[in-house]
């Protein structure tokens, strides 16, 4: 089973993109792939399920009701998922593309919740199904070009005194990434990460006002003949995790980010390229999301049963 899990309109579409392409990839193959859409907003869900079975009327898609940003809906998700068959391949997809931020009900700035702590604790509630060591898993972390070093801080991981939430959550996957693969690949669980390029959706349009798009859009095909990473497309964005999943897990560089690409002439390609991290600073960051995690399950355990 292939699980993506999705919290907005933008990443819905992404993972609806990244459907399509594995459904068609397994047909070509003649395997048996069940997706599972885990999605916050459930009409968006039965709305991507329904486009999928239209162009794919023999897949398997199930969906689960999952928020990454609230704990308590990650471990209810992920009981749910630990009743179903093993997982193959799990792919993480963008959450909040802000960089205003605010605390949510687990007490926790919601900008990491969302893009980071809420998938690192379904890996973890998920450990089981995805680490044999004799049928190799993968976690792909979406992540971004944004992804600065300089934004994030092992004094805050949670950017709460910071002004970039969003810079410093996609930095600390790709920290996160590298310690997973350090304490997991001998259990069989391989973790990559992968960024879409710049994607047009509803999020990104509404940085700036319609008119500005309507104004720039033309240009920004025009350039793309000169910079790859201007993907634009759902489809287009979805590259590099359609590639990965083709690929030996085993095989794949833990250092590296996979870019989906696209020519100036629409060519897609993949393309891996070095992340600015080192051993040291995600092994710090693994501990703290390790003490986090346990406080965080301490404050659910003493919560009153509803």
């Amino acid at each position: 089973m292939a699980l993506g899990a999705s919290q907005s309109a933008a990443s819905s579409r992404r993972v609806t993109a990244l459907s399509r392409q594995l459904i068609g990839q397994n047909s070509n193959v003649g395997g048996e792939l069940r997706l599972c859409l885990a999605c916050r907003n459930m009409g968006r869900a039965e709305a991507a399920r329904a486009a999928l079975l239209t162009s794919h009327p023999g897949a398997r898609v199930d969906l689960l009701h999952l928020d990454v940003g609230s704990a308590r809906s990650v471990l209810r998700a992920a009981r749910e998922v630990k009743a179903s068959n093993v997982i193959n391949m799990f792919a993480t997809a963008e959450g909040l593309l802000t960089q205003q931020d605010r605390v949510n009900a687990d007490g926790l700035q919601e900008v990491f919740a969302t893009n980071l702590f809420g998938h690192f604790l379904l890996v973890r509630e998920l450990e089981p199904l995805l680490t044999e060591a004799s049928r190799p898993s993968q976690v792909v972390w979406t992540s971004s070009s944004n992804a600065l070093r300089s934004a994030f801080s092992l004094q805050d991981v949670q950017h709460a005194a910071g002004t970039e939430p969003y810079s410093s959550s996609k930095y600390a996957s790709d920290l996160l990434s590298l310690a997973l693969n350090r304490h997991l690949n001998a259990q069989g669980l391989y973790s990559s990460v992968i960024c879409p390029g710049l994607v047009m959706t509803n999020m990104t349009y509404g940085i700036l006002p319609s008119f500005l798009w309507t104004l720039l859009m033309p240009i920004m095909w025009l350039i793309r003949i000169f910079t790859n990473t201007l993907t634009l497309t759902p489809h287009n964005g979805a590259g590099a995790l359609n590639w990965l999943f083709l690929q030996n897990p085993e095989s794949l560089d833990p250092r590296a980010k996979y870019h989906s690409l696209t020519s100036g002439l629409g060519n897609n390609y993949t393309q891996p390229r070095q992340m600015d991290i080192d051993d040291e600073t995600s092994e710090a960051l693994y501990g703290k999301l390790l003490e986090l995690e346990k406080e965080i399950r301490r404050q659910i355990s003493e919560e009153p049963d509803p």
